[in-house]
């Protein structure tokens, strides 16, 4: 197999010789690197590695974004090799006139750059090479290459293969999926699948697992499925980015800490195909990567996860709060942290629900998108997750249109994204009621909410993100919640509540002492990453006021936590 390409083309000759040097001294032993002064010559040899079906992983392009020769390059690689990554190339102190931070965001809106890259300084350079393998990273895991991805083999996209696929995607684990009639498949296997049990999971040592439990396919790549200790100060229900903020600030504060999740970590930010406003990450963030390393950051301050388990009932006794798990178990804790957060509302179609996994799929557009690659999409929803993903989609799609029921609800910055976008479409007003596909999704229903008229439309991939149901069934009474089941908190708990303390309850506790809910549960909460992961951290503050009963919060302290 030949090796992946890095491409650079850049005017400034001074400029391109150093780019050339840095990738030539680090990356020749395992990238093909090329490097032209000429747009017209890296056209061209753009066009030959398509013809040739070879890999191409990153563009650099130094030309300027109105240069009507060069300028128009890194826009044009995506329809020749939509997995390929695309930076401008800059210097350093240019920022005033040849990459302006608005020229860059219109570009990044319009569709034509990734991010842009500063040309290395003295080498070794290695903020050059941390941005450059950046891309090359998020290249290889696109593209299912990533080191450490796990296979599953089966025989349909849909059924157990698609459970198995959906339990690593939870858990964040790269990993690819291919049939086992495939030529891919047959050399995973290693002989003709014939009489073999399917699906098949392959992981990175080489460890198979034939047709395995969920339980089983979790325990093999390490998360844990029962907790080691009974007793802990702090119990956190959910691993989305509040529970998983109040562990990393609960474990670093000297907690014993304790996070259990009935999937897996992320929430629904996992889908996120890339979270561009989210604070200290000027390239934006995936909601995988985002998951991922809060995890292990809160992992490595001591916090343990258990996965695969429902807390069915929460109850008080003396001075600790008591959990039961699905499994029996019981985990007695000084203080519980509610972040069950939301799901998203099943369409409810029989037709299109028995093709879950096999082009009809929930959340975002993370690991199935590269198979979208030339084909008709739907995207379903009004808020950011849902543009998110029709974003994503785009770079590999035909054409991808957006089906929003009334008014999109989403942030400025993807509105006008999805406007410059070419190959999205917007249907306002509509709404799905039909569909279906032998073995894959073929065929949409649409109608139109206001005149009723439907339209069948052809369809390779439907992607969901619509409404959201809080996981608040198994609460006890005691915990009061308004009329869509979200959790009430502070002052919105009814004054007609029996509130056992003489104190008033805390801004983010629940009318059970003791118990604190955050994020996507909580009644009023904002629907955003950023106040997900705030509202974690504020919480732990509450918690040490709650394990601290001789020490009364200041006026100051609960006006800053109410705000908050």
């Amino acid at each position: 197999m030949s090796l992946p390409v890095i491409l650079a083309v850049d005017g400034d000759l001074a400029g391109l010789a150093s780019v050339e040097h840095e990738l030539l001294d680090r990356y020749a032993r395992h990238y093909r690197v090329e490097c032209t002064s000429s747009p017209t010559e890296a056209r061209r040899l753009l066009a030959e590695l398509r013809a040739a079906d070879e890999p191409v992983a990153l563009v650099l392009s130094g030309t300027e974004l109105d240069d009507a020769t060069g300028g128009e390059l890194l826009g044009e690689v995506r329809q020749l090799h939509p997995h390929t990554k695309r930076a401008l190339l800059v210097g350093w102190g240019d920022w005033g006139f040849r990459a302006t931070g608005g020229a860059i965001l219109e570009a990044i809106e319009h569709g034509k750059i990734d991010h842009y890259v500063v040309r290395p300084a003295t080498p070794p350079d290695e903020l050059f090479h941390q941005a450059i393998s950046t891309f090359l990273l998020e290249w290889a895991e696109e593209r299912r290459t990533a080191p450490y991805a796990i296979h599953v083999v089966g025989d349909s996209w849909s059924g157990r293969a698609a459970e198995l696929r959906t339990v690593l995607e939870q858990c964040a684990f790269p990993h690819a999926f291919c049939l086992a009639d495939s030529e891919e498949g047959r050399r995973l296997l290693g002989a003709p699948p014939a009489g073999a049990e399917l699906p098949v999971v392959i992981l990175p040592d080489g460890t198979t697992l034939v047709n395995p439990s969920d339980v089983e396919l979790s325990r093999a790549t390490g998360v844990a499925v029962e907790p080691e200790d009974s007793e802990v100060d702090l119990l956190i229900v959910g691993a989305g980015p509040a529970g998983l903020s109040a562990a990393v600030y609960g474990a670093s504060e000297g907690l014993r800490t304790l996070v259990v999740d009935t999937r897996g970590i992320g929430g629904q930010a996992r889908s996120s195909s890339l979270i561009r406003n989210y604070l200290g990450f000027p390239r934006g963030v995936s909601g995988s990567l985002l998951a991922r390393h809060a995890h292990e950051q809160a992992w490595v301050f001591g916090a343990r996860f258990v996965f695969l388990q429902d807390v069915t009932g929460l109850r008080g006794a003396e001075d600790r709060l008591v959990a039961t798990l699905s499994d029996d178990a019981v985990v007695t804790a000084r203080a519980v942290v509610l972040a069950t957060g939301a799901t998203y509302h099943r369409l409810g179609i029989p037709s299109l629900e028995a093709l879950s996994g096999a082009g009809v799929y929930y959340g975002g557009a993370g690991s199935e998108a590269p198979r979208m690659a030339g084909q008709e999409v739907y995207v379903v929803g009004g808020a950011n997750s849902a543009g998110q993903a029709a974003l994503h989609l785009a770079r590999y799609a035909r054409r991808v249109t957006l089906v929003v029921r009334g008014a999109p609800g989403m942030s400025h910055y993807l509105t006008r994204q999805l406007a410059a976008t070419p190959n999205v479409e917007l249907r306002l007003g509509t709404e799905i009621v039909g569909g279906g596909g032998d073995g894959w999704l073929s065929q949409l229903v649409l109608r139109d909410r206001a005149s009723g008229a439907e339209k069948t439309v052809a369809a390779d991939g439907l992607y969901l993100s619509i409404g959201a149901r809080p996981h608040t069934e198994w609460l006890p009474a005691e915990i009061a919640r308004d009329e869509r089941g979200f959790v009430l908190t502070g002052s919105d708990i009814p004054r007609d509540r029996s509130w056992p303390l003489a104190r008033e309850p805390f801004p983010l506790e629940t009318s059970m002492p003791g118990v604190l809910a955050i994020g996507d549960v909580r009644h009023g909460s904002v629907k955003r990453v950023a106040s997900a992961v705030g509202a974690g951290s504020i919480a732990i503050r509450i918690v040490h006021r709650l394990l601290d009963p001789d020490t009364t919060a200041s006026a100051e302290d609960v006006t800053e936590l109410r705000s908050a």
